[in-house]
């Protein structure tokens, strides 16, 4: 995704030549993948920046919403393996726990920060999204995709266990038979079947897509910031809970979200008729 956001003065862009780059328009973050001549796969450096930006988004107020994307033809190959970032190899023999310490402080981490995040993600998908990359995509709040993308569950093809959360978020997606499909065959999903089955919020042309992202975004950013953070909580804990947690959990919601700035305003503008100006607070 070419197209980068115009700016207000809020936050410079990073560096045209940076791995990740990052800028804060009118409450958007906008955090953007830039190692187009591999198809953006993650280095370790490149993953600790993206969970860094994630975590300043999220405690940030004024930052409301997130877009999330990349540079070039690609949205993210998945892991650079070719440094062992994914504990193929490091130059030394791995030793018991190796590989399952490198994932749950790697893509484990990432894909949480992603969850996590306190603030409704975008992810606006260019081109290919492949193991790691779909599931950064899949981990989002809303997926928008150009209609060239594709969604690829690549592991399989090295002869790899799926990592990065997906056996966790592509059951509560899509379900564990359309799951169980996609990580054994490992065929590539074009972006309107990604669609049809429900990973993907909408399709748009690859020239809408950073218009339709930004459109998103700013209708987020003016939003009541907090009561979308509790909901995101809510929706995510929801598959885990039973009914009386998933019901105390509601109720707790709305007693704290009760008390903020915003939904005392969302009250007072339908009692009024007129149009809420909510501040994210």
């Amino acid at each position: 995704m070419s197209g980068s956001p115009s700016h207000g003065g809020s936050s410079p862009e990073e560096p045209p030549d940076s791995v990740v780059r990052h800028a804060t328009d009118n409450g958007v973050a906008w955090i953007t993948l830039n190692r187009p001549e591999v198809l953006n796969a993650i280095t370790p450096d490149q993953r600790e920046c993206l969970i860094s930006r994630l975590g300043e988004a999220s405690a940030d107020p004024a930052v409301r919403a997130v877009v999330l994307t990349a540079t070039g033809r690609g949205f993210c190959a998945g892991a650079d393996l070719r440094g062992g970032a994914a504990g193929a190899g490091s130059g030394r023999e791995r030793a018991a726990g190796d590989v399952a310490r490198t994932i749950r402080l790697g893509a484990q981490r990432l894909i949480a920060a992603v969850l996590d995040c306190e603030k409704p993600v975008i992810a606006a998908v260019n081109g290919t999204a492949a193991g790691l990359g779909a599931h950064l995509a899949f981990a989002c709040d809303l997926v928008l995709a150009a209609e060239s993308a594709v969604f690829v569950e690549a592991f399989v093809r090295r002869g790899l266990v799926p990592d990065g959360g997906g056996a966790y978020l592509l059951p509560r997606l899509i379900g564990p038979q359309r799951a169980k499909e996609l990580m054994f065959f490992g065929d590539a999903l074009s972006a309107p079947e990604a669609e049809r089955l429900g990973l993907v919020n909408r399709v748009v042309p690859a020239d809408e897509l950073a218009k339709t992202a930004r459109a998103w975004a700013d209708r987020l950013a003016i939003g009541p910031t907090r009561a979308v953070a509790l909901t995101k909580q809510l929706v995510n804990a929801s598959l885990e809970a039973d009914r009386a947690a998933a019901f105390a959990a509601e109720a707790a919601a709305q007693e704290i979200n009760m008390a903020t700035t915003d939904a005392r305003e969302g009250v007072t503008a339908f009692v009024e008729r007129r149009a809420p100006r909510f501040h994210g607070r």
